[in-house]
């Protein structure tokens, strides 16, 4: 008697997940070579875990158990594992059943499910995701409801399955509770899934930029090279915790680099290493990704250029099969300006100010310009993360996390490409109708959307009017130039949004006032008459002017534009300039606080960089020209509006002579997960009726 052929490995069944806590698992199927790790695992799992999978005693697997749990036609009877490391943590099986739950074949529509998961690693979410996962496949097998017997203790288990949202029925019985699932997606279903999404992929970008210890991997023994520069970042930016040196030549006998402990690889730490800095030659990457691994680490920055797609793919397959999320290649590395944490993993020299912005972008000169400006500025952020090729970590994981970030109040984008539109635009609305405003400059949205040299960034393939409409519908806000995504940001972090378009003007130069009522003008704003104050206003003067617009309910933005005053004598403009310096930035900003009015406040100035500094301090953004402010303002307005749109839902109408349900069940017989579906003209055209479409030709509809 032969043995049955194994049937095909379905390869597409794999995937990268990220779980509760914000590590990261692989998911495959359970094959036979995977003998040896079932009975590893099962030796692992206790015994009090064992028994709600078995009811009953079970301390080891027999021969036959591993046979039957290992070796599955992938059809009726399927298995999924969670490895880390090619070790089991967690596995999940179904078996077809019948009504009476005899073992089946097709036609028969329901399985019995189990879960067994390391008790070690339970908690993390790992049964929730396989459940998921497990549900997916039986849709694909024509299998449309789990079963499970569950011991009433078994609560753990009992509250994954009622948590997963689906319809569900229980009973009682012979001492167990019986559950049943149907498979068939639910508003709650993929409610829970996108809120399992948003908490494991939130917390995974939360241990990148709160790391417990820091070690940088190429830290050379005389100064100078990337990995020095990152370790200087580290100590001066003031990390708050344990920073390590790492190189592999490391003379025998030495044990500090830079003012820190060294050791040739992270493994000889012997400390945990929540975080690695990769500043090595990208031929070196993969060795020193794999010394991570087996150290434990648990988030990467790969800083090197020069990898191609292939590369890529396998540097975050290693990473993620051992539990790590990895930033890069090409990043310029993760900051995190939060006094309790004070983290400067990257080559910028300096820490920057905390404040209320949280940036991403992939360009590494992007982000360094950004940074600069932000200090010439005297601004600050929040978190940074400049990811580079973005091989791994994206912008739709810093939405993730600034999502629920207490300390970010707008969020900063520089795209280069956006790779998946609509889960982009699905965060990125969920985000901003909460009060988080998403602004986005796409670099190369002009030309083609090719990425930099040196790059090798995955490109939409949605046209380019349609990427701007489907971010417009979101509530995202595009910038044409990183110049502008900073002054809108600066706006957003720091000022309330305008409830409407009504602009006053307050000057000092009437020239300057008519060009920043034109510009009003000019993107649709509503200006009002410009408040001339005259080349000799002082401070006090600008803090009245200011106080009586706030107050006027005519109202809902001031835009100040100031000049310097060329006096009578070189003397009297220098001493009328000190004293604007000196006093304006606060006679300003007891306006603002005593009018109480919530409306924004923008300051457009000339050649006063001190000033710009003073008031920047006080949150009331300062910009180097009229039209600058009243295009940022301008913005806000717009976001304002679809705000207040966001705030309404619509409704779906209904319509007589559509019958959905006809059409959807033509739909789901006609479709196949396992290969593309072409609709003929008669099956087309009965859809097409089912939506009322009466025709005899596809001429019209």
């Amino acid at each position: 008697m032969r043995t049955p052929a194994q049937p095909p490995y379905p390869a597409h069944w794999e995937a990268d997940v990220v779980l509760r806590d914000g590590g990261t698992a692989r998911l495959r199927p359970i094959t036979p070579a995977d003998a040896d790790r079932l009975v590893a695992f099962y030796e692992r799992v206790s015994d009090e875990s064992k028994y709600y999978r078995f009811f009953a005693p079970y301390p080891r697997l027999s021969d036959r158990d591993v046979h039957r749990f290992t070796h599955h036609d992938y059809v009726d009877r399927v298995g999924l594992a969670a490895t880390v490391g090619g070790e089991f943590l967690a596995v999940v099986r179904y078996d077809r059943i019948d009504e009476d739950g005899r073992a089946a074949t097709e036609p028969a529509d329901r399985a019995e499910v189990a879960f067994l998961v390391q008790d070690a690693h339970q908690g993390r979410g790992l049964a929730s995701v396989l459940l998921e996962h497990l549900a997916a496949v039986a849709r694909e097998r024509d299998i449309r409801r789990f079963e499970a017997e569950l011991l009433p203790a078994n609560t753990r288990m009992a509250k994954v399955f009622t948590d997963a949202g689906y319809s569900q029925r229980r009973s009682f019985a012979d001492g167990s509770l019986h559950l049943t699932l149907d498979l068939e997606p639910t508003a709650r279903s993929l409610a829970v899934m996108r809120a399992r999404e948003q908490r494991a992929e939130a917390r995974s970008v939360q241990r990148l930029l709160a790391p417990g210890s820091v070690a940088v991997v190429g830290v050379g023994r005389r100064p100078g090279g990337a990995g020095r520069t990152v370790l200087a970042g580290l100590l001066a930016g003031g990390f708050t915790g344990p920073v390590y040196a790492v190189n592999t030549a490391l003379p025998e006998g030495a044990t500090e680099l830079g003012g820190v402990p060294a050791h040739r690889t992270v493994a000889d730490i012997g400390a945990p290493v929540d975080l690695a800095v990769l500043a090595v030659p990208a031929p070196r990457v993969a060795g020193a990704v794999a010394d991570c691994a087996a150290a434990g680490v648990a988030g990467l920055v790969v800083l090197a250029a020069g990898h191609d797609r292939d590369e890529q793919r396998a540097l975050v397959h290693l990473a993620r099969s051992h539990g790590m999320r990895l930033v890069g290649p090409n990043a310029f590395g993760l900051i995190n300006t939060d006094p309790a944490v004070r983290l400067n993993a990257s080559p910028a020299p300096r820490l920057p100010a905390t404040g209320r912005i949280g940036l991403f972008t992939q360009s590494a000169a992007i982000g360094i310009a950004v940074l600069d400006e932000l200090a010439r500025r005297g601004a600050g952020l929040s978190t940074f993360v400049s990811a580079g090729n973005r091989a791994d970590l994206s912008g739709n994981d810093l939405l993730q996390y600034w999502d629920e970030d207490p300390a970010t109040d707008v969020a900063l984008l520089y795209l280069e490409s956006v790779g998946n539109p609509r889960k982009f635009t699905r965060l990125a609305r969920r985000i901003a109708a909460a009060g988080t405003p998403v602004v986005v400059v796409r670099g190369g949205r002009h030309s083609g959307g090719l990425p930099p040299h040196g790059h090798a960034v995955p490109t939409s393939h949605t046209p380019e009017p349609t990427v701007s409409a489907l971010l417009g519908q979101a509530g995202v806000i595009e910038a044409d130039t990183a110049t502008e995504l900073l002054d809108i940001g600066l706006l957003l972090a720091h000022q309330p949004l305008p409830q409407g378009p009504r602009v006053a003007v307050v000057s000092n130069a009437e020239a300057l006032g008519l060009v920043a009522h034109d510009a009003c003008r000019a993107h649709r704003l509503r200006p009002l008459d410009p408040d001339g104050l005259g080349p000799a206003a002082l401070p006090a003067d600008f803090g009245a002017a200011l106080a009586t617009a706030l107050a006027d309910p005519g109202v809902d933005a001031v835009v100040v534009a100031v000049v310097p005053t060329v006096g009578e004598t070189p003397g009297a403009a220098a001493d009328h300039t000190d004293r604007l310096l000196e006093d304006l930035a606060p006679a300003l900003h007891t306006a603002l606080l005593d009018t109480g009015a919530g409306k924004p406040v923008v300051v457009a100035q000339l050649a006063l960089d001190a000033l710009a500094a003073a008031l920047t301090a006080r949150g009331i953004p300062v910009y180097p020209s009229a039209e600058r402010a009243v295009r940022a303002l301008a913005r806000a307005v717009g976001h304002a509006e679809w705000r207040a749109g966001a705030a309404h839902s619509g409704h779906v109408p209904a319509f007589d002579d559509i019958d959905e349900d006809t059409a959807a069940e033509l739909v789901a017989d006609a479709a196949d997960p396992r290969r593309t579906v072409t609709l003929d003209q008669a099956a087309t055209h009965r859809i097409l009726t089912a939506y009322g479409c009466l025709l005899d030709t596809f001429d019209a509809c």
